[in-house]
């Protein structure tokens, strides 16, 4: 079996190594020749830990290849997944379209033979009945049918999430549609993954609401954070009380500077959109998109006042600067209203992030300083920003913090460090959703302005 993947990004180069390694023969349309002579030669333009060696497996086994023109990619292929970008539009939040139609047009009108095409990218309801429109208008000599396969992948673990998912989700009305898209998942059939077929809006408002819940809970569990800081609870012990309940699960729950990267923001913003024009306004989700912004943007007043309210000519070293951990990823990333909060307050600021510093680069104030490590970003600092959990902070001891920081003032915004054990090497620490010991909040507050029921 054959398929063609048209883009080469994120979504497209892990689902085009992983159908590869099920044993399908692969061919991924890449529109930017930089990228593309980048991946015939083994470098992968994205960070996601077991990619490249992914990609360079089935590269040599024949399965997966970067074909140099549309029309070569597709060429016998019966299966052609779309996975081109679709970002917030300007203004108004909804989901950029322009690239999914150019691919599906240019798809079209280059197509010798019956194919499916599949929308393996984000896209609104009514997207996929748009495009098989677009299939009778322009090839009614061929049968090409439509479906909707919405990709659940999280950067730094997308490979697992491929291989071993929750569930696939097809959204298909015809039967060959459904055969092909069968066929092409029976791997995962034979180890009993739920393959969900439905129609083709139902799938394409699952992807949404999937995403829209997720940071629904995230934006929960931080506005519990928000009522433990002023009452002097621990907000990871709630979320463990709470979680524990089967019907409510722990992921998800973890307190911190808010929810970044490429889905969640876009997603509940097209979401919200794609209610309000449907007559069925989701004021959850709207509730969820502002408290998420507001949160983000009160990220240098939380450190301001853990440091005792001014910050001028203070050294702020910030650890992390991509929106999670595994990845480089730096759309949305909370670092960035952090940072920007930081300089505008008058605070130098250097920091280190082990994967992001050349995607950070251009995005961050001039007076911000990258640092080349750790150690460096903390060299005479006065105080300590933990934004992104990543692995090699955790192991950082009160006594080495003591030895390059020259202040005393910690701020953990993932709660990744024991507060007990700082405070009694002499360290001022402030997390979130953790009881100060003097009780009350330490922080302002971050409700959202303007919001109604």
């Amino acid at each position: 079996m054959k398929i063609a993947i048209i883009g080469g990004g994120y979504v497209g180069l892990v689902s085009g190594a992983c159908f590869a390694e099920f044993g399908v023969a692969v061919a991924v349309a890449e529109a930017d020749p930089a990228k593309r002579r980048m991946l015939i030669e083994g470098k992968i333009p994205i960070y996601e830990p077991g990619l490249d060696r992914l990609v360079a497996d089935n590269s040599a086994a024949g399965r997966l290849g970067f074909p140099a023109t549309l029309e070569e990619a597709i060429a016998g292929a019966e299966a052609i997944f779309i996975a081109v970008g679709t970002p917030a539009r300007r203004g108004d939040g909804h989901a950029d379209l322009t690239y999914v139609f150019a691919a599906v047009e240019q798809v079209l009108r280059a197509l010798t033979q019956p194919a499916v095409i599949v929308t393996k990218s984000t896209v609104p309801v009514g997207t996929g009945r748009k495009i098989l429109e677009m299939a009778r208008a322009l090839r009614p000599d061929l049968a090409v049918e439509v479906a909707s396969n919405p990709e659940f992948l999280r950067e730094g673990s997308a490979i697992g999430d491929f291989m071993r998912p929750d569930r696939v989700v097809v959204g298909a009305e015809s039967e060959r549609a459904r055969a092909v898209l069968r066929q092409l998942y029976r791997p995962l059939y034979l180890i009993e993954t739920p393959i969900v077929f439905t129609g083709l809006e139902t799938a394409e408002l699952i992807k949404y609401a999937a995403n829209g819940f997720l940071a629904m809970k995230i934006t929960f569990i931080n506005e519990m954070a928000d009522l433990c800081e002023a009452v002097g609870a621990d907000v990871n012990d709630v979320a463990r009380g709470i979680g524990l309940d089967g019907r409510i699960g722990r992921k998800f729950l973890h307190a911190g500077p808010g929810f970044g990267g490429s889905c969640f923001p876009k997603d509940t913003l097209a979401l919200m959109r794609i209610a309000e024009e449907a007559g069925a306004p989701s004021r959850l989700i709207r509730s969820v998109v502002a408290v998420n912004d507001a949160r983000k943007a009160g990220l240098a007043a939380r450190v301001a006042a853990a440091c005792g309210g001014d910050i001028r000519g203070k050294r702020i070293g910030v650890l992390g600067l991509a929106f999670k951990p595994e990845t480089d990823d730096m759309r949305e990333a909370p670092s960035l209203p952090l940072i920007q909060g930081l300089v505008a307050r008058g605070a130098e600021v250097a920091a280190f992030d082990p994967a992001a510093m050349e995607t950070a680069r251009p995005l961050l104030p001039e007076a911000a300083r990258l640092a080349a490590s750790a150690a460096e970003a903390l060299s005479g600092a006065d105080a300590l920003v933990l934004i992104t959990e990543w692995n090699e902070f955790r192991a950082l001891s009160p006594a080495r913090l003591k030895e390059l920081m020259r202040g005393n003032v910690v701020v953990d915004l993932r709660n990744v460090f024991d507060p007990e054990a700082l405070r009694a090497a002499g360290f001022v620490y402030a997390g979130v959703g953790r009881p100060a010991p003097d009780a009350g909040t330490p922080f302002p507050s971050l409700k959202p302005q303007g919001l109604t029921a």
